[in-house]
């Protein structure tokens, strides 16, 4: 599995032209699902997600959690991570798990975050979404999990 993580001060994502998920401050994770990927890897980034200390403190530093500040979660699905672009000039998709594998997996991570005590909204898995993340700080970081 691999994870963009952004930090936001808020984000929304849409469908059609129709919101189906907004947060305030907190996280977007853009979720990626792998051939091989496990519930287990799903259960490891869920919690580094909620436990990584990335949010301000009073003194400005990386020292809070997303539970810390009560923050939410913004979760999108987004097989183009697993784009292979070594060749060519088009991404090849092959790494990328197919959808019957990786949306239950994409879903057990969402239950993972929500199990961890945060507020989870999701964009529409297979959908074409519109996603507007207004970045903080900006903060990005990519998390793995290889299988």
């Amino acid at each position: 599995m691999k994870i963009v993580l952004q930090r936001v001060s808020e984000a929304e994502v849409t469908v059609e032209g129709r919101s189906v998920g907004r947060i305030g401050p907190g996280l977007v994770l853009l979720v990626g699902v792998g051939h091989g990927d496990t519930e287990e890897q799903a259960r490891y980034l869920a919690e580094k997600c909620l436990h990584l200390r990335i949010f301000e403190d009073d003194q400005g530093k990386m020292n809070r959690s997303l539970p810390d500040i009560s923050g939410r979660v913004l979760a999108i699905s987004q097989f183009t991570l697993y784009g292979d672009t070594r060749k060519g000039r088009r991404p090849g998709f092959t790494d990328a798990a197919p959808p019957e594998q990786a949306e239950p997996l994409y879903e057990r991570f969402v239950q993972f975050l929500r199990d961890g005590g945060v507020t989870v909204e999701t964009g529409r898995f297979g959908q074409h979404m519109l996603v507007r993340i207004h970045n903080d700080g900006p903060v990005t970081l990519i998390l793995e999990a290889s299988a």
